[in-house]
């Protein structure tokens, strides 16, 4: 190959972030499996069972899921990574978004509940008005409080027992809220890691506010939709919210 006078040629490409191998692993993971489930073939349907032992609980913590595909596909997209240094926080974001799927698939098979686009904080919010009593101020629901407390929350074994907490009350909705799990591996892999933190919880916060915005179909700026986060700060970081704590087991 020739090349002008002063150029070097150069062969290497620019890696994707960690963060997009994360959602990659996650969609490929799930995107296999979905729909396998919903056609009730028998090893889809072992793996789930598998999978929702996990949720709530950190990567490696179950010995049962140890290999699990998700974490062996998320292997081979980082094999021979020079910036894996947070290998740690991918797995663990990619374990906790799989098996909180799972969790959210149960016994459900008319519908998937991985779909893409569907926010966390949107799904709260279409969540907040199917079980509040109308004319309930959004802002004001103890659902909402939920949200803030997986925003406030100070170590990721807290975010996942809050997340199992909303993603129990996703389940059992009166109409199907699913989420974009590849999205929210995306969002717990930056979650981890101290400086990004505050963006993911105003993303958090963002997307519960827009989606008033979506659905009213207004194209108007909604109300604390701009630089508000899922931050309330009357609401510290361990209290409890008013529907009650995690239940084990459930």
């Amino acid at each position: 190959m020739t090349t002008t006078s002063g150029e070097r040629p150069s062969n290497q490409t620019k890696e994707p972030p960690v963060q997009k191998l994360v959602e990659q692993a996650t969609r490929t993971y799930i995107g296999r499996l979905q729909p396998r489930y919903l056609a009730d073939h028998s090893v889809a349907v072992a793996e789930l069972a598998r999978l929702r032992r996990g949720a709530g609980k950190r990567a490696h913590q179950v010995t049962d899921l140890w290999g699990v595909g998700a974490l062996e596909d998320l292997a081979a997209l980082l094999e021979g990574r020079h910036d894996s240094d947070r290998l740690q926080d991918a797995e663990e974001a990619v374990f906790l978004a799989s098996t909180l799927w799972a969790l959210h698939q149960q016994s459900r098979r008319d519908q998937g509940m991985y779909a893409k686009g569907r926010s966390l904080g949107g799904a709260v919010r279409s969540l907040i008005r199917l079980k509040d009593s109308p004319g309930t101020d959004d802002e004001k629901s103890p659902l909402r409080k939920r949200l803030v407390r997986v925003g406030t929350a100070e170590s990721l074994d807290s975010v996942a027992v809050r997340l199992r907490e909303i993603v129990l009350l996703l389940r059992t909705a009166p109409e199907p809220l699913p989420l974009d799990y590849p999205r929210l591996a995306g969002q717990l892999y930056r979650w981890q890691h101290r400086t990004e933190r505050a963006g993911v919880q105003r993303e958090w916060g963002r997307e519960f506010h827009l989606a008033a915005t979506a659905s009213r179909g207004k194209s108007g700026k909604d109300t604390g939709a701009e630089g508000d986060d899922a931050i309330d700060p009357e609401l510290s970081a361990d209290e409890d919210g008013a529907y009650g704590g995690y239940a084990a087991g459930e």
